[in-house]
């Protein structure tokens, strides 16, 4: 069983139009702090990237950001973080991301939280790595998503004998929770335990 020390959270460099994501993005970032979970994130100080870090320092925890040279005036680097890594490209960042993390957690976000997230299924699905990866389906904004992989089921797409495996959950208070119940449930053999655990309260 693994502790849960470090979680590599995947969001958007833009805030969205409902401030609920917002306030997600801030009620998690407080969460980190007082668990003591070190964020590992995108670097950026926009967006819910930013409300995210900057939460999570306030409120007195870690954050180590990782972010590719290129991207620091268009994501607009954070400075303030604990920890800042500068990678030479995307293939770098996600790599660094992914060894420093414990678990991993999609709020809402563009193509580029989805492809960060859709990386790590496929990674879990081949058996590269037996993390947690956990879908934030904050006021349904994923459920596009699941309904999607539910159709690749339905289509014999996604197979029996190498199903998709995530977690869901629709708050932020759901999170870590969920996260440390996966991790107690991972057998010594370190096999993905579950396809889906959705928790049951709602937004």
């Amino acid at each position: 069983m693994s502790e849960l020390k470090n979680i590599c959270v995947y969001c958007g460099s833009a805030s969205g139009n409902q401030k609920y994501y917002s306030q997600a993005a801030e009620a998690f970032g407080r969460i980190l702090a007082e668990e003591k979970i070190r964020l590992v994130y995108g670097g950026g100080s926009v967006g819910l990237m930013g409300r995210l870090a900057r939460s999570v320092l306030d409120h007195g925890g870690v954050v180590t950001g990782v972010i590719p040279y290129f991207l620091e005036e268009r994501e607009q680097l954070f400075e303030d973080v604990t920890e800042l890594i500068v990678t030479a490209d995307m293939h770098e960042r996600k790599r660094a991301m992914f060894e420093r993390a414990d678990a991993f957690v999609a709020l809402p976000g563009g193509i580029g939280t989805l492809e960060e997230l859709v990386e790590m299924m496929t990674w879990a699905q081949l058996g590269q790595h037996h993390k947690p990866v956990l879908i934030a389906n904050i006021a349904g904004f994923w459920q596009p998503l699941l309904d999607l992989i539910d159709h690749m089921r339905d289509e014999a797409f996604i197979r029996e004998v190498s199903d998709v495996a995530y977690i869901v959950a629709r708050q932020v208070e759901d999170i870590v929770p969920a996260l440390r119940t996966a991790l107690a449930g991972e057998p010594e053999n370190g096999e993905i335990v579950a396809a889906e655990q959705e928790t049951i309260r709602r937004m």
